[in-house]
């Protein structure tokens, strides 16, 4: 039996959801300022400075051609009556939860994909519920009625097109994705609509000249797989229908609540060099562990002892969440200059990435456009040393301002 065939007769009754809020973060704000509703309005950094940015907007803002990362100023020079208000992430994570308990209503195995995302199984619901249709549709307007926002579902035999069907029709809407008419629906869509496929791997199959799901789908699997390695494999296989990977249950999502490394210097610590190089060096060990587990923080927590055995303990949140080296060495220091003594020796130094959330999934994008910019590059950077360790060994680089040393 092939694989394709395999994958039919195992999975030919999973019924999958896949649910996506519509312009989560502007509906949610409009739910404070309703006088919004019929105008233009978006979810961005401060107005009064060109290069804030775009993290959301509404239809209305989106039919003049506005879209998210842009900065403020570009969008206004395409509709000079935008609005303009500021994000408050708490109150996202606060209507994600809400959400997430309906979801729980119709079944355990919700797989939340993103602040505004949600897989479902209901596979087993149906008998209680209806077809998984009217599931998405009956979601749909409970959220509506009780909340007052708008998402679109998804429905189909796997995650890969559940996803792709709630990207298919918006807003507010069902789109079922069935084995019967997922090549007249998704085959004839542009190569970079698939899922998994980001503008570089779309490029290198465009000079092949596949620049169609459906071209994607019938060709060699092993060329796609030479060209692209693994992931050309897999993408091959979700063109086709083959995506086999399980919605997890809710509470197999349970993660560490925080990810920390802490050090016993065989010295002590003394002047704010000495504890900036240590810190460093923490805080790569706490980046690094991170990002092994797809996890950022937002926020950090520093310990110290000193050699008296004294102790303190001090954090802070961040604006945005992070994995990356410089950013939590640098909250680091800032909690130690306005805590600590720095001429005052430290015995013992812990540093904690705290409030946690998945790497792809509370990735709220930076105010500033060159700050968004700078985190790209940093995880570029540091995602290559990660690799490089895995290679040839944890010691085979590093930052140069922590090799070395001597604690």
């Amino acid at each position: 039996m092939d694989n394709k065939t395999k994958a039919k007769s195992n999975h030919t009754d999973r019924v999958i959801l896949h649910c996506d809020m519509n312009g989560f973060f502007a509906s949610v704000e409009l739910l404070d300022y309703p006088q919004l509703r019929d105008k233009p309005m978006a979810v961005s950094g401060s107005p009064d400075n060109r290069h804030g940015i775009i993290l959301a907007k509404n239809e209305i803002a989106k039919s003049f051609g506005i879209v998210t990362a842009e900065t403020i100023w570009q969008a206004k020079k395409k509709c000079p009556d935008l609005v303009t208000v500021p994000p408050h992430h708490e109150k996202y994570r606060h209507y994600s939860k809400l959400i997430n308990e309906i979801y729980l209503d119709y079944t355990d195995q919700v797989e939340p994909f993103s602040v505004d995302e949600s897989w479902l199984d209901v596979t087993a619901s149906q008998k209680l519920f209806g077809s998984g249709k009217q599931i998405a549709d009956e979601i749909r307007t409970r959220v509506r009625e009780t909340y007052g926002l708008t998402l679109s579902a998804g429905v189909s035999f796997n995650k890969i097109f559940a996803k792709m069907g709630s990207e298919y029709k918006k807003p507010d809407a069902t789109t079922v994705i069935s084995r019967d008419n997922f090549k007249d629906l998704l085959w004839p869509l542009d190569i970079g609509e698939l899922f998994f496929v980001g503008e570089a791997t779309a490029g290198k199959l465009r000079k092949c000249g596949i620049s169609t799901i459906g071209e994607l789908a019938r060709s060699d699997r092993n060329m796609v797989a030479g060209l692209l390695g693994r992931h050309g494999g897999d993408i091959h296989d979700y063109a086709n229908g083959l995506d086999t990977t399980p919605v997890l249950r809710f509470d197999q999502r349970a993660k560490a609540k925080s990810v920390g490394h802490n050090v016993t210097f065989s010295r002590d610590l003394q002047g704010e060099e000495d504890i900036k190089k240590a810190v460093m060096s923490i805080s790569a060990e706490v980046a690094r562990r991170l990002r092994k587990n797809h996890m950022k923080a937002f926020g950090v927590k520093v310990d110290i002892k000193n050699k008296s055995l004294k102790v303190i303990s001090r954090q802070t949140q961040l604006d945005n969440p992070t994995n990356l080296t410089d950013v939590i060495s640098e909250n680091a220091m800032e909690i130690i200059r306005s805590s600590w003594n720095l001429k005052e020796p430290i015995r013992m130094l812990s540093v904690t990435g705290i409030n946690l959330c998945d790497e792809d999934q509370a990735e709220q994008l930076s105010l500033f456009a060159s700050e968004n910019l700078r985190t790209q590059q940093g995880e570029k950077v540091e995602r290559t040393m990660d690799d490089i360790r895995k290679k040839f060994g944890s010691d085979a680089i590093g930052f140069a301002g922590i090799m070395n040393r001597d604690f």
